[in-house]
């Protein structure tokens, strides 16, 4: 594919965007278009809003941090409410867009590496072994929406469900819950457009479960209304959970182009929750990942990424994720080797103690 500012032909343009990183991060005036043109493309074939409505005389939706005003009949940018005569319709604290299914023990996590299912660590309080937690499981909870548009995602799947009818309840899921259920995991999609439901899921299963090990965490984009978040950070520290971000891009013109929005907010709760880290420390609070998308997350990004939350806190575990071709970005090849151990040398440069590569299966 032929970058169309610089000229340059590459393997790792995507043609969905048809920009290379470096003109989206040098000439981002010059790259708006193509980017507008590719998620206006991605988000239509799903009837599914461009960009976060912000109609002056909509209805606010506050449930994330894209914070929606939604007009007169139309949909918010996760397609899950809409306006309908001033007030919005869609799912609520007590019902969601979801499914789930038990995970068995250790399981392909972002954290599996540091977090007590997969190592035991927070024993005995936090975890039922020493080591993995074999014969216990994860209660997986996929949600049907996104506050992002990864134009790479790897759960794309779920943009066709979000318009089902099909909803369930809190006491659905915590009717599902085993006594080898050691923890749930909220992921998708995203938890974020649904989180008044998994708060209260979380509440009523740590209800049920009083007394026995229940860890709640997380895997999301970090996209999340600050109150709600403190109430995750709640639930997690008190559970043993872990939060997860996966932190797709540190140039926010290149993390526009990537995922459609902004990451401020989503750096900005990242800070927010690094500040409980001291909280509990025997079981790490906040883990970072970053998928290495070729031609587009390089050194330089994850350099800068590692920065970050090296100024934070060094020990924050980072988790460096091989991709897979998918969605709009099928025509990329897989992540090199050689990429991502350039990758993970720049994170241990920047500061970073505690730095993995994940999904080595998928590295050419």
């Amino acid at each position: 594919m032929r970058c169309n500012i610089c000229g340059r032909e590459d393997k790792s343009i995507s043609e969905i965007l048809s920009v290379c990183a470096d003109c989206i991060r040098s000439f981002p005036k010059e790259a708006a278009p193509f980017i507008i043109r590719a998620h206006e493309r991605s988000r239509g074939e799903f009837k599914l809003p461009p960009f976060p409505p912000k109609d002056p005389e909509g209805v606010k939706c506050g449930i994330c941090a894209n914070e929606c005003w939604i007009p007169e009949g139309g949909k918010g940018y996760c397609g899950l409410r809409e306006n309908s005569g001033g007030k919005l319709k869609g799912p609520s604290s007590n019902h969601a867009k979801v499914s789930w299914y038990l995970d068995p023990l250790p399981t392909n996590c972002v954290a599996d590496w540091v977090c007590p299912a997969g190592t035991g660590c927070g024993y005995p309080r936090y975890a039922y072994k020493r080591g993995p937690e074999y014969g216990y499981y994860n209660l997986a909870v996929f949600f049907h929406a996104c506050s992002l548009n990864c134009l790479f995602c790897q759960n794309w799947h779920f943009r066709k469900l979000t318009f089902e009818r099909e909803v369930k309840s809190v006491d659905d899921l915590v009717d599902c819950l085993t006594p080898q259920v050691s923890c749930i995991c909220y992921f998708g999609g995203d938890p974020s457009p649904q989180m008044p439901f998994a708060i209260r899921a979380s509440e009523e299963a740590l209800k049920l479960k009083k007394g026995e090990i229940l860890r709640i965490c997380w895997e999301t984009n970090g996209l999340m209304n600050g109150d709600l978040l403190k109430e995750v950070i709640r639930l997690s520290l008190e559970s043993g959970g872990c939060i997860k971000f996966d932190l797709k891009a540190w140039s926010e013109d290149l993390h526009i182009a990537l995922t459609g929005i902004s990451n401020k907010k989503i750096l900005e709760n990242f800070g927010l929750v690094a500040q409980y880290i001291k909280d509990r420390p025997e079981v790490p609070l906040l883990i970072a990942s970053t998928l290495l998308v070729p031609g587009y997350i390089d050194e330089e990004e994850v350099s800068e990424i590692a920065k970050f939350i090296a100024d934070i806190n060094t020990e924050i575990p980072y988790r460096l994720l091989a991709f897979y071709p998918h969605f709009y970005m099928k025509d990329l090849p897989l992540t090199s080797k050689e990429q991502a151990y350039k990758c993970y040398d720049a994170a241990k440069r920047a500061g970073l103690k505690n730095v993995s590569v994940g999904n080595v299966h998928l590295l050419k």
